[in-house]
């Protein structure tokens, strides 16, 4: 079954954050403790997905372990897309 967030999330993180060449990535892989994205790069993903979405991801929810991977970033957007 097509996930269209866990794809579209997929798309961007390897867009803006893999060097050409990199090894390819999956849903479960470790984006921040993997060091694909750093605090920064967090940042603006997180930004993303506040303005593709049209939502509000507190700062206190958007930790380093809820953005380490594109299953648990989709699982945090669903939550605020549904409140």
């Amino acid at each position: 079954m097509a996930d269209e967030l866990k794809d579209i999330v997929l798309k961007y993180v390897i867009a803006e954050y893999l060097e050409e060449g990199s090894d390819p990535i999956t849903f479960d892989t470790p984006l921040i403790s993997g060091g694909i994205v750093d605090s920064f790069s967090m940042v603006s993903l997180k930004r993303f997905l506040e303005n593709k979405y049209k939502i509000s991801i507190p700062d206190d929810q958007a930790t380093p372990e809820a953005f380490d991977s594109v299953d648990k970033i989709a699982v945090l957007v669903r939550r605020f897309t549904q409140a």
